[in-house]
């Protein structure tokens, strides 16, 4: 009798085993953030081949689910990858082969970077990026006498933090062909007592840009590599790179099929001929990691370098209105263009003037159009009845949280009490829109998600200014700033239904929290570490 029960009693255990089902993974004892619908949270989930097969209670997955590979979060937070909806992802990596001017506080220290660099690199060409003289004691944009001096036969450009200004000596300027009497539409070559000053604003960069030396096949490896590194250890898992030539995407795409580069991406080619006449008669082009179905393209400058088109002259500069960096027919033409290929288009559009005529376009090319989810990249001050445009469900605000508390210091002496309300108005946006996807800029911004995040509630920078934030009203809530760095940054790019949230069916992408971010005190969030990345169930 004994024995009959004893038997009976595997026999039970056997079959309970036979029916769970067999995952690749299974993630216990967490705090799960889904992300769905209902925003709903869990404690666990299975994944099998990349994709979520179950979340729901611990006794539910222990219950249904059995794997080999059981990671124990220990009561963690979890969330799902952080999805980028504007940076520069190869070009973050590039910047890591130049001058880093990132945090200099006067143009003496840019110098002594400078000095440093070329010290140990003995470049033939230096190039650098992230100075920003409104972080100088001296706000006057510098110029080229010093650079003429040390450098006076290897050409020199150091562009702008927000990559609209560039400063040149006279040995680039003359590679580039660039004089007095050189004419570019779309942006200004500063010129002081007759004499070029160095200063290139906007389009004039171009000249200047062309003749960099070309990196390296080698070189644009170890870019991607350098800048995947430094993205997934803040918990990035997608990457919406604003702005890619064709050599680079199909580079990506090797690198990605052959498993070396797993970072998703998303990217928007960038507005040139041979980019346009390849991909808009291509049509859309989608792998696992891969999706290519938009266009980057300039309406304006930036605030900081003054040349974002303004409706009104800037408050502190008199009859300086900034400019289009693109004609208006010219883009009106393109818009077209990119909508007969299913495209999508990404404008970027800082000035109020600019967003402006960029969304009355959208709604005019768009009408009577449905689910094209044309992007305003930054929407960064809009003035007027403007904000209405955001109604229209073509259109969505990709915003960046820390361009607000980078800009506070300066940006309403650009444009005056008055049309600061309207400026960084993140609230107000989502209001209209009913969604806004959250990005960085980065190399402009640092990487880091948390900061993101930190700005879109708290509207301070990370010494705690100004005590009650920046234009709170304009803040947004913990959970909609979370969305925004997930589903809705999917949505923008078309790609939710498959990531951008902790459900069945999509990809397993998501990141274990030091602490959770949804709860802690908020001067807390920016140091919140990542524990662990995963795409596609896979640690990185």
């Amino acid at each position: 009798m004994k024995n009959l029960i004893i038997a009976i009693t595997l026999l039970a255990i056997l079959s309970c085993s036979q029916d769970k089902t067999a995952a690749d993974s299974i993630v216990v004892n967490a705090n799960v953030y889904t992300v769905d619908s209902n925003f709903n949270k869990a404690e666990a989930f299975a994944i099998s081949n990349g994709k979520f097969v179950a979340v729901g209670s611990a006794s539910e997955i222990k219950e249904n689910y059995t794997s080999d590979n059981i990671i124990d979060a220990n009561g963690k937070t979890i969330v799902p990858g952080f999805i980028d909806a504007h940076c520069h992802f190869y070009g973050l990596g590039l910047n890591l082969q130049t001058v880093n001017l990132v945090g200099t506080n006067s143009f003496d220290e840019v110098m002594k970077r400078i000095i440093d660099f070329q010290n140990k690199k003995n470049a033939t060409f230096i190039i650098g990026r992230g100075w920003d003289q409104n972080d100088w004691e001296d706000k006057t944009y510098p110029n080229k006498t010093l650079l003429d001096k040390l450098y006076p036969n290897t050409p020199v450009a150091i562009t702008r933090i927000d990559g609209h200004a560039m400063l040149c000596n006279q040995a680039a300027l003359d590679l580039a062909g660039i004089t007095t009497k050189t004419n570019v539409s779309g942006g200004e070559i500063k010129v002081e007592n007759g004499n070029l000053t160095g200063i290139l604003i906007d389009n004039p960069m171009e000249l200047v840009e062309a003749i960099f030396p070309k990196p390296t096949k080698k070189e644009q490896v170890n870019a991607l590599l350098d800048a995947q590194k430094i993205c997934t250890n803040l918990g990035l898992t997608t990457v919406s790179d604003a702005g890619l030539d064709k050599q680079v995407i199909e580079l990506i795409d090797s690198l990605q099929r052959a498993e070396t580069l797993q970072m998703r991406v998303y990217a928007m080619i960038s507005n040139k001929k041979e980019n346009l006449d390849y991909y808009l008669n291509k049509g859309k082009i989608k792998t696992e990691r891969l999706n290519v179905q938009s266009v980057k393209v300039y309406a304006d400058g930036a605030l900081g370098s003054r040349g974002a088109a303004l409706k009104e002259a800037y408050s502190d500069a008199h009859n300086h209105f900034g400019a289009m960096v693109i004609g208006a027919d010219a883009y009106k033409t393109l818009a077209h263009k990119i909508d007969k290929a299913g495209y999508q288009m990404n404008t970027h559009a800082i000035g109020d003037s600019a967003n402006s005529f960029v969304l009355k376009t959208y709604e005019k090319t768009l009408a009577n159009q449905k689910n094209r989810r044309w992007r305003v990249e930054h929407a960064q001050v809009i003035t007027d009845n403007d904000f209405n445009y955001f109604a229209n469900q073509n259109i969505i605000p990709s915003i960046q949280p820390t361009h607000a508390t980078s800009d506070m210091y300066w940006a309403k002496d650009r444009v005056g009490e008055e049309r600061i309300k309207g400026a960084y108005a993140y609230k107000t946006l989502l209001n209209k829109s009913g969604k806004v996807a959250l990005g960085t800029d980065f190399p402009v911004e640092q990487v880091s998600p948390f900061l993101t995040f930190y700005a879109a509630v708290a509207r301070k920078d990370l010494k705690g200014y100004p005590e009650n934030g920046f234009q709170k009203e304009n803040a947004l809530s913990r959970e909609e700033t979370l969305k925004g760095m997930t589903i809705w940054a999917a949505y923008s790019n078309f790609e939710e239904e498959e990531k951008g949230s902790i459900e069945t069916g999509k990809y397993a992408d998501f990141i274990i929290l030091n602490q959770d971010i949804m709860e802690i005190a908020e001067e807390k969030i920016p140091l919140t570490k990542v524990q662990q990345t995963f795409i596609n169930g896979v640690a990185q």
